[in-house]
Order: C-alpha cells, then sequence, then structure tokens
C-alpha cells in the first residue's frame, strides 16, 4: 500500500491487510487541517520532561556496538517526543514500523509478531506504544527476540493517563510493574518520562470533559481545560527525577540491554524506590 509493505499476520492481529488496502482508520483518527491548525494556538496540556536527554543516552549506547546501528522503531509513523536527533543522527540506521500508515513507515506491522528474524537490531525504540497494545508481555518477548546480544531498548509507557487511544487503549504500568514488563533486560537507567503535573493537568482535563458530557458543550470544556491546566507540567522539570514522584508519574520510562538473564521478582520488590 503506497509501496509500504503490510506484514500483518491476521490471524493473531487485531488488523488485517484490507484494512490498508482499504485505508480504514487503525489507531489514529482522521482530523480536518482546520482542527489541526487550531489546536496548535492552545496551550499544551503535556510535556515529555526527560526524553530528549534519554534519547541522547540511547543513542551513546546504541553507538558503543561499533559501525552504523541499526534500530527499530515501534510506532513510528510520528516523530516521537524527543526523537528529533537520533533522526537527525548520520550515524543510525531508522527503520520506523507501525500499524498506522503514514509516509514516513518503511513497513507495516504489529509488534506482537515482529517481522524480522532473531537477532537483527541494535536498538529498538518502544514510546507510547505498549499501552495501546493486548499482550505488553509478548511485545517486550519479541523485542528481546529481534534485538542483538546487548542490543539495546528504550521504551516509554503511561501510568497515570487517562484513556487517550479510545478503543486501542488496555494497559497502565507503575515504575516497578514496567520494570518486570523488562524483566529480561539488564537495567541502564529508569524512572518517570513525564511527572505527576502532567498527570494532574491530564486528570483536571479529563474530569472537565466528563462534566461537559458530548456535543458543543464538550468542545467548549476542552479549550476551557487547556487555558486552566497547562501550567501544571511546569512543576515536573523539578519533580521528575524523584523517585517519590514516580508513585504519581505520568509515564515512566526503561533504558536497557538484552541480557540472558531474568530479574527474579523478589529481587524486583527490593527495587522499590517510591514514597508509600
Amino acid at each position: 500500500m503506497r509501496g509500504v509493505p503490510i506484514l500483518i499476520a491476521e490471524e493473531k492481529s487485531l488488523f488485517d491487510v484490507a484494512d490498508y488496502t482499504e485505508e480504514r482508520e487503525t489507531y489514529f483518527k482522521r482530523k480536518s487541517p482546520l482542527f489541526t491548525a487550531l489546536r496548535k494556538l492552545v496551550p499544551e496540556v503535556s510535556t515529555n520532561v526527560k526524553a530528549k536527554q534519554n534519547f541522547a543516552s540511547f543513542e551513546r549506547e546504541a553507538r558503543k556496538r561499533g559501525g552504523k546501528p541499526t534500530i527499530l522503531v515501534l510506532g513510528g509513523s510520528i516523530v516521537g517526543s524527543g526523537m528529533e536527533d537520533l533522526f537527525r543522527s548520520d550515524g543510525l540506521r531508522m527503520i520506523e514500523t507501525d500499524i498506522a500508515l503514514s509516509d514516513r513507515v518503511h513497513l507495516i506491522c504489529d509488534g506482537h509478531d515482529i517481522p524480522f528474524a532473531d537477532g537483527t537490531f541494535d536498538g529498538v525504540i518502544v514510546q507510547a506504544v505498549l499501552e495501546h497494545v493486548l499482550d505488553p508481555y509478548r511485545c517486550v518477548d519479541e523485542i528481546h527476540r529481534v534485538l542483538k546480544p546487548n542490543g539495546v531498548v528504550y521504551a516509554e509507557t503511561a501510568f497515570m493517563q487517562q484513556v487517550h487511544g479510545g478503543r486501542y487503549d488496555f494497559m497502565r504500568f507503575t515504575w516497578l510493574g514496567h520494570r518486570r514488563l523488562f524483566r529480561r533486560f539488564e537495567e541502564i537507567e529508569s524512572g518517570a518520562s513525564c511527572g505527576p503535573g502532567m498527570a494532574v493537568g491530564w486528570a483536571h482535563r479529563y474530569f472537565w470533559r466528563a462534566m461537559a458530557g458530548s456535543g458543543p458543550a464538550r468542545a467548549v470544556a476542552r479549550l476551557f481545560v487547556h487555558f486552566t491546566s497547562f501550567f501544571w507540567k511546569w512543576f515536573d522539570p523539578i519533580l521528575v527525577d524523584r523517585p517519590v514522584s514516580w508513585d504519581a508519574a505520568s509515564a515512566v520510562y526503561f533504558l536497557g540491554t538484552r541480557s540472558e538473564k531474568t530479574l527474579a521478582d523478589r529481587d524486583l520488590l527490593k527495587l522499590y524506590r517510591g514514597g508509600t
């Protein structure tokens, strides 16, 4: 479709080839140019405090493997927050995949069944994706499989966020739960990527959406909440690196390397650094 290979295992996926040949909506809803233009005029409630710094760390780790690292991006139909420098880099080969068709993707595939051989990639990026899959553990097992020995993974996943993918929104992870998800990886760094300020802003936004219900009142409420909740994110640069804040973080991250060892659950519990 549009010259993009469609490598979907239909019998095991929510999607099939016809979704793309007939250009049906998958994850992203089509928005009018007017809506897109107006959306840029209102303050943004969200901010990813750590992404740019974390992707710089990811690139350094990937480059340690030598040569020109090949990086698989799952959910790559848009440029993720903080990823701009990776795409400007001449030292990385980026392979962008998604279940949503866009001008960016090199191929359509489902993260539950990644259509590449074992040990293909030097690095994998999965940003704001694992909350939208039916079986994140299976997806992470697939990431482990397609990574080379000591290959690098970077993941960001929602924690304190309301539903934002409609029917394609399934999971949330605490920092500790996220670490267990990547229990077959050795940790380099982890923590909160989006802080508790953003979480408060989202809660405020969705509260007023619920109060407004549907119809024109909801459209007014959406505009109102953007102008009354955006400032909460200003607290996150101060709070995001405090482990006590991770219990209320909007999203968490993990940077690590593929391992042949599995983190035991009893050892996992010893890692807790929150405040409760």
